[in-house]
């Protein structure tokens, strides 16, 4: 059942987000070749929609590329780096190649400057939980307090060399869920530019990577999901405007299961091993990356609005805070970018 309405709320997230972005770009594509698909990577569905002649070369290629990030990062695949680095805790170093190293550094950066809202070693506590590919269900308690224990990313390390990792305690794991659907749309982006497309989106979960310039010339307009919208039924509450760049969006809508009549949600507190439950019901974070847009969204929820937004300027990044009041909190570097488009929905002063 959860499966179900899990592929459900996937498919109305991309649909949101989507809603203004692509069409928009197809609506402008008379004389452009748009090349546009759909698979399945990293627990999510990654939609592309890539301009210019060689617009399918760089879609496919993009896909392979996904798929191979995902062979890497996913501790789910027993052979990937990180479940050979998560079998080795306390024992000894791991050796990882380069972009597996680039999305640990900026995790480990992001657990820093957040103090632990983020924290990539935090599977010892989602995997009790069985956000992703598992069967979701309330933990017991004493499990949860044990797990809190393993978890700190004081406790990963990188090796000097660049090319390997260690986690210092038994027990610890690395858990990249948090980060891995922007570092997918990094790694699209990356082939789009590499193969030398005209311009293309992708949306992998709830993050979104965007590039070149649409061909009526026009910035991007990326869909905000209406937290109230239904698994079947999602809507915008508002767009940001960009040019280029990445957004990722978190929100406890995305994964979630009712126990005795109280909901939990996949957004997970580190430090207290259970679903953050503050006033945010959604964080929206443009940035220069996929993998920081996505880490940042995902602290964001955790820490608040005003937390976030002091983390959100360590980076330059943007932000879009929505409360369960349905105010809205904008950064000062996207006020000019972001309209609400959902009656119910307010700027707040």
């Amino acid at each position: 059942m959860l499966k179900k309405k899990k592929i459900a709320v996937v498919l109305a997230l991309l649909a949101a987000a989507l809603i203004f972005a692509v069409p928009v770009c197809i609506k402008y594509s008379r004389g452009s070749k748009a090349y546009e698909t759909s698979g399945y990577a990293m627990g999510t569905y990654i939609l592309q929609t890539v301009y210019g002649e060689n617009g399918r070369e760089a879609s496919d290629k993009a896909s392979e590329k996904i798929h191979n990030l995902e062979n890497e990062i996913s501790w789910r695949i027993n052979s990937s780096e990180i479940a050979k680095l998560n079998k080795q805790a306390g024992k000894g170093s791991t050796a990882v190649d380069k972009e597996t190293c680039s999305i640990l550094e900026t995790s480990l950066d992001v657990a820093e400057k957040s103090d632990g809202a983020f924290d990539p070693t935090i599977l010892p506590v989602s995997s009790l939980w069985g956000f992703g590919g598992g069967k979701p269900h309330l933990p017991d308690e004493n499990k949860i307090k044990s797990a809190v224990g393993l978890v700190g990313y004081a406790k990963l390390e990188i090796g000097a060399d660049g090319r390997s990792a260690s986690l210092a305690s038994v027990g610890s794991g690395v858990d990249l869920g948090g980060i891995g659907k922007g570092a997918a749309c990094d790694t699209a982006v990356a082939e789009y530019k590499k193969i030398g497309a005209k311009a293309g989106i992708v949306a992998a979960g709830g993050s979104i990577g965007v590039y070149g310039t649409k061909p009526d010339g026009s910035a991007w307009n990326i869909a905000v999901r209406d937290p109230d919208s239904t698994d079947d039924k999602s809507s915008a509450m508002g767009e940001i405007n960009i040019s280029s760049g990445f957004v990722s969006t978190s929100g406890p809508y995305e994964q979630y299961f009712v126990s005795n009549g109280k909901t939990y949600h996949h957004l997970l507190n580190p430090k207290t091993g259970y679903p953050e439950n503050n006033d945010i019901i959604s964080v929206t974070v443009t940035a220069e990356n996929g993998a920081l847009s996505d880490a940042l969204s995902t602290a964001c929820f955790v820490l608040g609005r005003e937390k976030g937004s002091r983390l959100l300027e360590k980076y330059g990044a943007g932000g879009v805070f929505i409360d369960k009041a349905k105010k809205v909190y904008v950064t000062d570097n996207l006020k000019e970018k972001f309209k609400i488009s959902e009656d119910g929905y307010k700027l707040a002063d």
